[in-house]
């Protein structure tokens, strides 16, 4: 049966603007086996066994979003009415299936994320803390592993360099890190001024910090007393490093990359891939657990014939659970999600833009809440 009412709902709710997914599609919206029963003070319930929409097309702004085909089995909706008119307050599904999502727009930062970094610009010292413990945790690259390739042709430094960083465990290890080129070689590594790169003409930072120490950083060291050779070149915890980093960028330090560094991304074709670790990954108004790196799910490829032009991140296998986000003013979550996942980030003039498909989507124990919610981490 064809239901413009839950056109009409999902309009009223989020504030969409629906259609097809091209001008040549019909947008096909669906229902089998309803039910509506009522329930106390004026609540009422209404169950299908198998909801399907086609070809849908829904925006918001400058963000569009386009499914070639969704289809949920065991929907269940709780409606209260307000003023005459129906409300819904609450979905949940038993299973959901996902094929030809796409989803983009311009690269912005989210109301919560904006919310989360002027609360850790606080001068509250006895909360800031605490908050940003809550607001970021990137459990999944504690013991990653993987390696990072760059290939850079840089005509301002008059060399072309191979660099190669490899991730051990959740470690960067900078003495095992290379970058070859012409000529003697040169090394990475870290001091308390920041990520460098010594060449044959000398020393130059590629990311300066804004102080030191720093959280997950093990700094170069020297061999002898005063002695001006390298021994330890340093090493990177990337969990604790990456965190400690976001909060710093928050709370407005961080000098960040050098102007050498921008000439050197644009010049930089990148290719990696990295397995990520199992564990909690938040952010605010994001709370998913990753799992299943054992059967070799959650390995990230990346690619990039220029950094200063765009970037590919690829995950063939994601395999989550206990799934939790807030998107204006509602509360989603699942038990769990798998899906083959293809992020394209592209620079065009002063914009980032961002390109999101997903392919083979199953969402197990969906579900929505309408109502005003607790946080996201009590759910």
């Amino acid at each position: 049966m064809t239901v413009p009412l839950a056109t009409s709902i999902v309009d009223l709710l989020l504030g969409l603007k629906l259609g097809a997914s091209d001008n040549a599609a019909h947008d096909r919206w669906s229902l089998e086996g309803v039910t509506w029963k009522s329930e106390q003070e004026g609540a009422i319930e209404v169950g299908a066994r198998q909801f399907e929409a086609i070809a849908l097309r829904l925006a918001s702004g400058a963000i569009t979003l386009e499914i070639d085909r969704i289809a949920v089995r065991e929907l269940v909706g709780h409606l209260r009415t307000d003023a005459g008119a129906p409300h819904l307050t609450a979905l949940k599904a038993a299973e959901a299936e996902l094929s030809g999502v796409r989803l983009q727009g311009p690269l912005t930062m989210p109301p919560q994320l904006r919310a989360a970094w002027q609360a850790l610009r606080s001068t509250d010292t006895a909360a800031t803390p605490s908050m940003a413990a809550e607001a970021w945790c990137l459990g999944p690259l504690d013991t990653a592993d993987g390696t990072i390739r760059g290939e850079i042709t840089d005509a301002h430094l008059l060399f072309d360099a191979d660099v190669t960083v490899p991730i051990r465990q959740g470690h960067i290890d900078f003495n095992d890190a290379t970058v070859e080129h012409v000529g003697p070689d040169s090394r990475m590594g870290v001091s308390r001024l920041g990520l460098y790169v010594d060449a044959p003409n000398g020393r130059s930072y590629l990311y300066q910090f804004a102080s030191a120490p720093l959280a997950g950083v093990e700094f170069e060291r020297r061999g002898a007393l005063l002695s001006p050779w390298v021994s330890e070149r340093g090493k990177l915890h990337l969990k604790t490093f990456a965190e400690t980093m976001l909060r710093q960028s928050a709370g407005g330090q961080g000098q960040g990359l050098t102007e050498q560094a921008r000439l050197l991304l644009g010049r930089t074709a990148l290719s990696g891939e990295v397995q990520l670790s199992d564990g909690l990954f938040a952010v605010p108004g994001l709370h998913v657990r990753l799992e299943g790196r054992a059967e070799g799910r959650n390995a990230v490829a990346m690619h990039s014939e220029a950094l200063g032009e765009g970037l590919t991140v690829e995950m063939a296998a994601l395999s989550a659970s206990k799934a939790v986000a807030d998107w204006r003013g509602a509360q989603m979550g699942c038990e769990e999600i798998t899906a083959r996942l293809k992020l394209q980030l592209r620079v065009e003039g002063q914009q980032l833009r961002f390109v999101l498909e997903i392919a083979n989507c199953k969402v197990g124990g969906a579900r929505v809440d309408l109502r005003p919610h607790r946080d996201a981490r009590n759910a």
